[in-house]
């Protein structure tokens, strides 16, 4: 003999939830609060992509080495940029490679990337972009918007329209123009330098150049 037990639906799980609303209800600072304990707000002395110096520097690839942090940013970035209908995200190697793959799975298209070969920005590996698709750019930080409108051409080269682009960070102080909509998670303006006029050269204290792609 036995009885049966009522049943019983297990339980939804909270993460994915959780994760779904982090971004969404974290203000501004919180998301800084957040590159501070990963220890990807850095201070000193950098020479950034653009050529120019910094006395900070944010290391996104400390962010997003955490896989849910990253997929939670990704959602967030493809957030702001659904209703452009963008069919490929396309980024730049190396920094925008885990954020674009997010960004690309949130919204379900494709996500590819291009990569230097003799100096120059390219798709490689096989990927393509026609006419027909509706591209988004997607960087981890857009300083200058340099490396972006560089990302850009490449998918104009390649007869693809490109729609918008969209970052986690923008230290532009909202000075970069990319011709399209552009949305970041937040803004942060970190001070930035000519190297003839840096103050930070002036005091005789080294500069680190400490992203991927080779200074501009």
């Amino acid at each position: 003999m036995y009885t049966t037990q009522p049943h019983q639906a297990p339980a939804p799980s909270r993460i994915p939830v959780a994760r779904m609303l982090a971004v969404t209800l974290m203000t501004r600072d919180e998301l800084l609060d957040l590159f501070r304990r990963s220890g990807a707000l850095l201070e000193g002395h950098f020479r950034l992509s653009s050529g120019l110096h910094s006395s900070g520097f944010l290391q996104c690839a400390l962010v997003l080495q955490t896989p849910s942090t990253a997929e939670t940013l990704g959602r967030a970035v493809a957030d702001k940029l659904r209703g452009l209908r963008p069919t490929v995200v396309l980024s730049p190697a190396l920094g925008g490679l885990i954020i674009g793959h997010e960004v690309g799975r949130a919204l379900g298209v494709r996500a590819i990337f291009a990569e230097r070969q003799d100096g120059i920005l390219t798709l490689r590996r096989g990927f393509s972009l026609s006419e027909t698709d509706r591209t988004v750019v997607i960087e981890d930080v857009v300083t200058t918007g340099g490396s972006t409108r560089e990302t850009m051409q490449v998918a104009i080269a390649a007869g693809a329209q490109v729609v918008g682009a969209g970052a986690v960070v923008d230290r532009s102080g909202g000075r970069a123009d990319l011709g399209v909509p552009f949305h970041a998670l937040f803004d942060i303006d970190l001070p930035t330098y000519e190297p003839s006029a840096c103050p930070l050269c002036a005091k005789g204290l080294a500069v680190v150049k400490p992203g991927s792609r080779p200074t501009a």
